[in-house]
């Protein structure tokens, strides 16, 4: 029988790899540099998940000159690309579940709000021979929920937004797959609480890696 969908995309941070430590340590190494005052872990959990921008935005305190905003930006940056693979790794049981859906004949990539060379050194460093694909925003691209980077990774892979399906952890992730017209997955392991994720819009929500092998036969 034919499969419904030929490609899974899959968000990275909080959904495939769990980032959110190396994240919030960046976060707040930036700030203190800045002369600015730290946020809790669960501060920088619930600010992420709308790109380095709106990150930093939430991040420093309310009233912040702009001047000040761009250079706890530039401190992140430079930290956080020395800093990535400090204690991320891929959540338990993902490896094995990506190796089964490869088996089972889908294409599999990542989409993510990171910059794309962030994307690229992670997806290469985790899941070299595991995804297809991947891709981060790019210069004066829309990042997510707009559809673009999906549509990106549709275009070199052939396929159309009706051949794929999209995991994800967020309400960025819910929104992303709606304004692309796909079916979403959502992960209850990632930077959202479940309520919250119901109260997003999440219709189908999984608790471990291998319930996506139930869904995706």
């Amino acid at each position: 029988m034919e499969k419904k969908y030929k490609i899974v995309l899959f968000d990275m941070d909080g959904t495939i790899l769990d980032t959110l430590r190396d994240l919030s340590d960046s976060v707040n190494w930036a700030l203190a540099e800045c002369g600015l005052p730290q946020r809790t872990f669960a501060e920088n959990r619930r600010f992420l998940g709308n790109g380095i921008i709106n990150l930093i935005h939430r991040a420093v305190p309310e009233g912040t000159p702009e001047d000040l905003e761009l250079q706890v930006r530039t401190v992140y940056k430079h930290h956080y690309e020395q800093h990535c693979n400090d204690t991320t790794k891929p959540f338990d049981g993902i490896p094995e579940a990506l190796a089964e859906l490869r088996r089972r004949g889908y294409k599999l990539a990542c989409v993510s709000n990171k910059p794309d060379d962030d994307v690229a050194r992670l997806a290469e460093r985790y899941f070299g021979g595991l995804l297809d694909d991947w891709s981060g925003p790019l210069p004066g691209m829309p990042i997510k929920p707009a559809p673009d980077l999906c549509d990106r990774i549709l275009a070199r892979q052939g396929l159309t937004r009706a051949e794929a399906i999209y995991v994800g952890d967020t309400e960025v992730d819910i929104k992303t797959a709606e304004n692309g017209g796909m079916e979403c997955i959502v992960c209850a392991w990632g930077f959202r609480d479940e309520d919250w994720l119901v109260a997003s819009g999440a219709k189908t929500i999984i608790h471990r890696p291998q319930e996506l092998l139930e869904l995706l036969p």
